[in-house]
């Protein structure tokens, strides 16, 4: 699995996510995974959201063929 170097977090950053570790009864390494992971299917489920959102905006209209628009060209 490949390995990601995070440089120059700040002092206050480190403790933050050391405290967080603890609370959540984890190693540094195991915590920031999570966090890694958690903010990487939060941005596809924010896009399966999206999605969602404009099917329910346009449903129920009547689209035109796109092969007609680009012949009118």
């Amino acid at each position: 699995m490949p390995d990601v170097l995070v440089r120059d977090l700040s002092p206050e950053t480190l403790r933050n996510l050391k405290n967080r570790a603890r609370r959540n009864g984890r190693s540094m390494q195991s915590e920031l995974k999570s966090i890694i992971e958690s903010a990487a299917q939060a941005e596809f489920i924010d896009a399966e959201i999206l999605s969602a959102r404009i099917r329910r905006m346009i449903g129920g209209r009547e689209h035109t063929d796109s092969a007609e628009l680009v012949e009118r060209k």
